[in-house]
């Protein structure tokens, strides 16, 4: 096992028992009730409880890198990857996933705002002229429902990418419709949402030299008021 998990999870526990035995030192004259060993008991328990919200909720966070909404991690999948990287990117990207050569992945509960996706709201995400994610490969948006499951639709479209068909508009930057229901005029660039909060996940294959570098950002999702 990593020394470092081992460091963290031995740590949290000694600091545990620590405080429960500091109990005993600083207030001498109380009669305890309960053992010196079942302090140190309910200190190993506490500290094992100590270590796991440290390795599921705070160490992910040294990892994670977050821009415009959207979540990714850098590494994820390389040979020799500490234990806690490979945690964090389980957690965070289910499913098997690639080395970045061959693919980088980014996610999103949220808009660009910080406010859950819902698809009582309509969204689009605009791309640049030339912005669209860079690779060698392909790239795809993919829809998913708050359980990130595919989302029944009318036209039967689960994801858009740079194979869909997308229209650019006259100055060349790409504008995707996010939404429940099919935009006027915009059919071809549209990616239908539930009725729901959902999920949405950014596949980039054989990714550009920006995406590997975190030069590239994913532009915000975007309530259309």
């Amino acid at each position: 096992m990593n020394s470092i998990v081992l460091l963290y999870i031995i740590g949290s526990i000694v600091l545990a028992v620590i405080l429960f035995g500091a109990l005993r030192i600083f207030n001498p004259t109380h009669t305890y009730t309960r053992t010196v060993i079942t302090d140190i008991i309910q200190g190993i328990f506490a500290g094992v409880g100590l270590s796991f919200i440290m390795v599921l909720f705070i160490l992910p966070n040294f990892y994670i890198t977050k821009v415009n909404g959207w979540t990714t991690i850098y590494g994820c999948g390389e040979p020799g990857s500490s234990i806690f990287l490979r945690a964090t990117c389980a957690l965070t990207f289910s499913g098997p996933i690639n080395v970045p050569q061959e693919a980088m992945y980014w996610t999103t509960k949220v808009d660009g705002a910080g406010q859950a996706l819902s698809g009582a709201n309509n969204y689009s995400m605009h791309f640049a002229a030339g912005q669209l994610p860079p690779g060698q490969a392909f790239w795809s948006l993919t829809m998913g429902d708050a359980k990130n499951r595919f989302v029944p639709n009318p036209i039967n479209r689960y994801s858009v990418s740079d194979r869909s068909g997308l229209v650019p508009n006259a100055d060349g930057s790409v504008d995707i419709f996010i939404q429940n229901t099919a935009p006027a005029g915009h059919a071809s660039n549209w990616l239908p949402a539930p009725e729901g909060d959902f999920i949405l996940w950014l596949r980039d294959y054989l990714p550009g030299q920006t995406v590997l570098d975190g030069k590239y950002q994913v532009p915000p999702v975007v309530e259309v008021k």
